[in-house]
């Protein structure tokens, strides 16, 4: 089978289009290497990010122009290169797809994360909001399946682009391999010596902005003894925090980290008591799935997409935005470390979010896409 990977996040993006990307390609090319995986890049990376194998091909614009242009390159000129290479599959793992995909004959999947920009839309500049929804229903509409990493995502593309619910897989996404290994005291004690760590603290993980609300989370721990460790890229939404600790005095409670490596941040995860995540809304929420697989107990919001990530196992809030149900939750959490409940959440987390899982049924998918060419 000859899969071909819209690869301009895989390449370019760190954070969560870019770690969907990499991994997908990463376990297809582990449990199926018998397969070849041509990954479009319109653009050289300027740093490496993947592990190449054998199995995967890159593919960047050949003439001046699509080099010059290389936006267009992905966005049109693409399909004569990816019907040149005579491809079973093309697969556009952000939810886009090129322009005249359709007249290739080549087989097309689309990724669709989430339709966050028309549930929240004073979160987006108008432009992009209109951008955004001309791309994504142009791949909805033009390819011949489509993935959604949830049944929220899915359930959002039958509502606002009326997508026949036949036509949308449903498949989880998995999280980095540094989340599922183990790590030495010895690594744990250097993580907690470099950035000043305390011995015990709770953990939240995404960017500061609104949507995540970590703003709720250190109300939650005002007058109280808690810990509170938040990494993620800082927007506006930060200085709100920041304004209401040192208006009051939480300045040695709350510490705030960026740009920490993959291994350090699954280190985190191990060491952290609780992992919160009072997210108002996602489209799945990776960061509980890194929790799970350390070990570490989730609270997060009961409602949406959040059950489907953290099973029937984690400590659910009937009001994310309500800090005083956090902290019942998380006194609840140190009162009687639920041991038991931990680990059922593991094996939720090995049964739903392994890479064999996840790479199995995208091959699944690839497959019954060339036996209906057939």
């Amino acid at each position: 089978m000859k899969i071909g990977y819209d690869a301009k996040r895989l390449f370019h993006n760190t954070t969560g289009l870019g770690n969907y990307s990499r991994d997908l390609v990463r376990i297809l090319a582990t449990y199926y290497p018998d397969n070849q995986y041509y990954l479009y890049n319109p653009k050289p990376a300027k740093v490496n990010r993947i592990q190449l194998s054998p199995q995967m091909i890159i593919k960047q614009p050949k003439n001046w122009l699509s080099k010059k242009l290389h936006f267009l390159w992905r966005s049109q000129f693409i399909t004569k290169d990816i019907k040149a290479d005579q491809l079973d599959i093309f697969h556009g793992l952000s939810g886009e797809l090129a322009f005249g995909i359709k007249k290739t004959g080549v087989k097309s999947v689309v990724t669709i994360h989430d339709l966050i920009f028309l549930h929240f839309p004073e979160l987006y500049k108008p432009i992009d909001r209109k951008i955004y929804t001309a791309k994504f229903k142009y791949a909805a509409n033009n390819s011949d399946k489509i993935v959604a990493i949830s049944e929220q995502t899915k359930n959002d593309l039958v509502k606002f682009f009326k997508i026949l619910p036949e036509k949308i897989s449903v498949i989880y996404q998995g999280c980095h391999q540094a989340f599922k290994q183990s790590y030495s005291e010895k690594q744990k004690q250097t993580l907690k010596e470099k950035y000043n760590l305390p011995a015990n603290f709770i953990l939240n993980v995404g960017t500061i902005e609104a949507r995540k609300n970590a703003f709720s989370i250190v109300k939650a721990i005002k007058d109280t003894d808690y810990q509170l460790v938040l990494v993620g890229r800082k927007t506006a939404y930060y200085n709100e925090i920041l304004t209401f600790i040192k208006q009051h005095d939480l300045q040695n409670q709350v510490r705030f980290l960026e740009n920490l490596t993959l291994e350090e941040l699954a280190i985190l995860y191990q060491l952290a008591d609780i992992f919160i995540y009072p997210s108002i809304y996602e489209g799945f929420g990776i960061p509980i799935i890194e929790a799970m697989f350390s070990k570490t107990p989730v609270i997060t919001n009961k409602y949406g997409v959040f059950k489907e990530a953290a099973g029937p196992d984690a400590f659910y809030l009937e009001d994310v935005k309500n800090p005083d149900e956090i902290r019942e939750k998380i006194q609840e959490i140190y009162r009687q470390y639920p041991t038991a409940q931990i680990d059922k959440s593991y094996r939720y987390a090995i049964a739903n979010f392994s890479d064999e899982v996840i790479a199995r049924q995208y091959h699944q998918l690839y497959q019954s896409l060339i036996d209906e060419a057939k």
